[in-house]
């Protein structure tokens, strides 16, 4: 588990506003929300990076929306979630929303994934991830929507060779 999502699993079990207070962070631009402050600033310390920043905020009201579900077994990389969530659910709109984030600027970037968080809410994310690839996301040669589209696409494949009667349609 990544550093930062054990602090606030830490900060969690001391005070359970941790996450009231980190959710309600999420209807704000990331790192924008004062009561947030005392959750991730103690973690960043002398962070300058304003990208990093964010993401850290981000990634925090994303772990606490999503904490009360997807507890319990392994914690999944998020192209991976996606795609689970695709096959367990039989949506035929997963793909074209999972698309579409892969395509998100950085403006875009927030609003998306909370979406995506708030539909994979059975599916167990690997926060710690999440975060780490999200620190890359303005990479020249999209590493992260790349890593991300490899992990979707290769489940999903997966599930298809191992399940050919699967009758759940996956879009193409």
């Amino acid at each position: 588990m990544n550093g930062f999502i054990e602090w606030l699993e830490n900060m969690n079990e001391k005070d359970s506003k941790v996450r009231a207070v980190l959710r309600r962070s999420l209807a704000f631009d990331p790192g924008q929300f004062a009561p947030a402050y005392p959750y991730v600033e103690p973690f960043l310390k002398d962070e300058e990076n304003f990208w990093r920043r964010d993401m850290f905020y981000l990634v925090a009201g994303l772990w606490a929306s999503h904490w009360r579900f997807g507890r319990g077994g392994v914690p999944l990389k998020f192209g991976k979630s996606c795609a689970v969530y695709q096959v367990a659910s039989g949506s035929t709109s997963m793909e074209r929303r999972f698309i579409t984030l892969l395509d998100a600027d950085t403006d875009q970037l927030p609003h998306r994934l909370r979406q995506m968080v708030a539909l994979l809410k059975e599916q167990t994310i690997d926060f710690g991830d999440l975060l780490n690839s999200l620190l890359y996301w303005n990479d020249d040669h999209k590493r992260t929507q790349n890593s991300w589209a490899r992990d979707f696409y290769r489940t999903l494949d997966l599930e298809m060779t191992t399940n050919p009667n699967n009758d759940k349609e996956i879009s193409k």
